[in-house]
């Protein structure tokens, strides 16, 4: 068993091989004088089961992909793990003319099985083109919560598109769940709608898939202090963290921030891996 890691889950690729007891493979990750990419593989993967980590953050991260797929042609079987999958939420076609994204780019990946990490929408996994299944990281985030020996933590969700997700988080550890009702007027722009909630004093930590501009959370942030919250914490499976989003999130008044490492940035405290190597295993 071969564990190859792409430019973009250098990382995870490590600790998912440390978890099945391999070493990761090397592999050589440049560029051309004219900006084009070049990748080599230095293991021979012939007649090898291979498995692939890569996460498909940039365009760039994409066509990576696409190049380890091709190096990885003579393999016995290959198997591609994309934790974090870029285009997943353009799922449906809005207005007359455009492309369903999210088709665009699963129907690409040529392999004998994918695995994502808690991907946006899980109708995106009926247009690969082999079998693919969604892994759930959500319960390693509520195991992380519980050993901060936070104060009173309650876990609330921004929408009521997450509450289920936030309650797998919440498992059988004995934390309490609460949701706000939200409507989104833009991609940034969104208006959460107050509520009564058991938060004075105590520390909230606010839960979703992803965070990506921050519009959401530092509407919910702010409705939480001003109830009495006495911290609030922001953890997601996957860390985007587009432009300014860190910064909007702490001037909010955010105590602090964690995911996990399906996106590889210092806010990245809670690993993948386990659940990634359990499901290679099986």
């Amino acid at each position: 068993m071969l564990v190859i890691g792409g430019p973009a889950s250098q990382l995870l690729a490590s600790r998912v091989a440390a978890e099945l007891g391999v070493s990761p493979v090397v592999s050589e990750f440049t560029r051309f004088p004219d900006n084009e990419q070049y990748l080599r593989i230095q293991a021979d993967v012939d007649n090898e089961d291979v498995i692939i980590v890569q996460s498909t953050t940039t365009d760039s991260d994409f066509f990576a992909l696409h190049q380890l797929l091709d190096a990885c042609l003579t393999a016995a079987s290959v198997t591609v793990v994309i934790p974090y999958m870029g285009y997943a939420r353009q799922d449906k076609c809005f207005n007359k003319g455009e492309p369903i994204s999210a088709r665009a780019a699963a129907a690409t990946i040529k392999a004998d099985r994918v695995f994502t990490v808690n991907i946006h929408e899980s109708t995106v996994l009926d247009h690969f083109p082999c079998r693919a299944t969604d892994l759930d990281a959500s319960p390693l985030i509520g195991r992380y919560i519980v050993s901060l020996n936070l104060e009173r933590p309650l876990l609330v969700a921004p929408d009521h598109g997450v509450k289920e997700m936030v309650e797998r988080v919440a498992g059988n550890l004995g934390l309490e769940c609460e949701v706000f009702d939200k409507t989104r007027f833009s991609g940034d722009t969104v208006s959460i709608q107050k509520k009564e909630m058991d938060i004075k004093g105590r520390d909230v930590i606010l839960i979703d898939d992803m965070v990506a501009t921050g519009g959401t959370m530092v509407e919910a942030i702010k409705i939480l202090r001003e109830n009495g919250a006495k911290d609030v914490y922001v953890a997601c499976v996957h860390p985007v963290l587009a432009r300014n989003a860190v910064l909007r999130l702490y001037n909010a008044g955010v105590k602090d921030i964690m995911s996990t490492d399906t996106i590889e940035k210092i806010q990245s405290r809670i690993s993948v891996a386990s659940v990634i190597a359990d499901a290679v295993r099986q």
